[in-house]
């Protein structure tokens, strides 16, 4: 069983050497969409995520929408373990896995085959088990002999059919998204499509922030709305998207 249980949540980010510089300030609000405000040691700070209190359980395919800079990507790394609340609490039951940034770690100076080994590790995968699925990724990944050549030679598409190879490999109980993930030419995008469609199934837990209405309406029970680091609505998909995305 997988669990999220948020109480109270905050996210804040200090700011140094900007007390008594308003333009600064104004320009910080204008750019994060955050809320600014003091620590008790009176340095400024944006806050990021206010008070965002609410449970998830198994079996929630949970949007998030709001504008840019409403904390979506905050939330995210959040949930990723990438920060820590500043106040409040986080309760996270269950491996988690996440698809933000799927080239993270990614040396262009490696081979395609030494790749694989350092992002596995990245994603937690034991040396044994990368090893196990290796042939399975340069399989799916289609990149031939190119796996043994500098990722550097790749072309852009090579790149991302590399990292979404390695990184659909896990099967965790949560997975976290920033949009779905399609990579690749038509032929590769319909494979892409399958192996992201098959990860949604198996995992316990699926928390995706995306601009798409569609996305929302297909593939999630549930629609959180942040807005300005605070939860404005979160309801089913319907009744979150026809008040965000308009009828």
């Amino acid at each position: 069983m997988a669990s999220i249980e948020f109480e109270n949540a905050c996210v804040d980010f200090p700011i140094y050497n900007a007390s008594g510089r308003s333009l600064k300030k104004r320009l910080i609000q204008v750019a994060t969409g955050g809320q600014l405000g003091a620590n008790d040691q009176g340095r400024v700070i944006v806050r990021a995520l206010e008070n965002l209190t609410f449970t998830l359980r198994d079996g929630d395919r949970v949007g998030l929408v709001g504008h840019n800079g409403a904390g979506k990507s905050t939330l995210l790394r959040l949930l990723s373990g990438v920060y820590s609340p500043s106040s409040g609490t986080a309760k996270i039951k269950g491996e988690t896995g996440s698809l933000i940034d799927i080239s993270l770690g990614i040396d262009p100076e490696a081979t395609g085959r030494e790749n694989i080994f350092v992002r596995g590790a990245l994603l937690g995968m034991k040396k044994s088990d990368i090893a196990n699925k290796l042939d399975e990724i340069i399989e799916f990944s289609e990149l031939g002999e190119f796996i043994d050549m500098p990722v550097r030679t790749y072309s852009s598409g090579m790149h991302l059919r590399l990292a979404f190879a390695v990184s659909t490999t896990v099967r965790p109980q949560i997975l976290i998204m920033d949009e779905w993930l399609s990579v690749g030419d038509e032929g590769f995008k319909h494979k892409a499509e399958a192996r992201m469609t098959e990860l949604v199934k198996a995992t316990n837990i699926l928390v995706i922030a995306s601009h798409s209405r569609e996305l929302m309406m297909h593939m999630c029970n549930r629609v959180i709305w942040l807005e300005h680091g605070k939860i404005r609505m979160d309801s089913d998909p319907e009744t979150v998207t026809s008040a965000y995305f308009g009828h």
